[in-house]
Parts: structure tokens; sequence; C-alpha cells
């Protein structure tokens, strides 16, 4: 997994409200989740759109990264009113750069998902990291960071 202080692979991501991002401009938190509505995937987003005006003002923008398609992800957003940008990740290439592809364990079975993992990008770098992130409380905690 990329680090504090690593560049972001330089690579332009589609996102759900049709615009195209460049990773390494501007001011990004990039937000890996595992699956469109599912319980702490949506409390995920629920707390990023809440905070989304905030983010807005310390001039950073939020974004989600999972491996649903894009109509599930437009499906996700209508649902839930989400106030944040969506990229799908189907081909793994985001994922795959960012290091957030991994083995996981449930039951004893091992398998291939998304591990819940935050960016702060600055300019093409990384400021702040969290892996193996925990919903409750993240979405704030990474505000705090993105300071005004």
């Amino acid at each position: 997994m990329i680090g504090e202080g690593d560049p972001v692979p330089a690579m332009a991501v589609k996102l759900s409200d049709g615009s195209t991002l460049d990773l390494a401009r501007g001011a990004i938190l990039l937000y890996f989740y595992p699956k469109d509505d599912t319980s702490g995937c949506t409390r995920e987003a629920q707390d990023f759109t809440t905070l989304a005006p905030e983010f807005a003002n310390a001039g950073v923008r939020v974004v989600g990264v999972s491996r649903d398609a894009m109509a599930k992800h437009d499906k996700f957003i209508a649902k839930y009113d989400l106030a944040v940008p969506l990229a799908s990740d189907e081909d793994g290439a985001i994922s795959d750069a960012f290091g957030t592809w991994v083995q996981k364990s449930m039951y004893g079975r091992k398998y291939m998902g998304m591990e819940r993992a935050t960016f702060l990008i600055r300019d093409g770098r990384v400021v702040r990291a969290w892996p193996k992130v925990k919903v409750p409380g993240h979405a704030a905690e990474a505000l705090a960071a993105a300071g005004p």
C-alpha cells in the first residue's frame, strides 16, 4: 500500500458525476470501500456526504472508489442522495496502484477484496494515509486532517 509522502500514480479517473479527475493534481481525499449498498459502506458514504460542504470549504475534493460498476454507483448515489462522486474501479487499476486490493479472510476462507483505506492527496503526493479504516468517526477525522 502506498503511504505518506509517496507520489500518487499518474492516472485520470472517471467519476459518477461525469467529470474526470487527475489524481496528481489538486487536493483530493480518496477513500476506498468494499461494496455499494452494504451497511458500513453506506454509513461511510453518508458521513462523507454530510461533511462534503466542509471538505469543499477546505478545498478538498472527496471521491469514493470501489470495484462496483458505474451503473451500481448511480443507483447507490440515488438511493441515499449522496453528494460525493464515486469512481468505478472494475478493472482494478486504481486499487492495484494504491495497494488496497488485498487478501482477506472470513471464517477461514481466503479471498481477494478491497481494504477500506483513505488517502489525503495534495499536488500528487499522499500527505496522510489511513489503512484499515474503521467507519465511525473516520470522515470527521479526515476532515480535521484536511484542514482549512
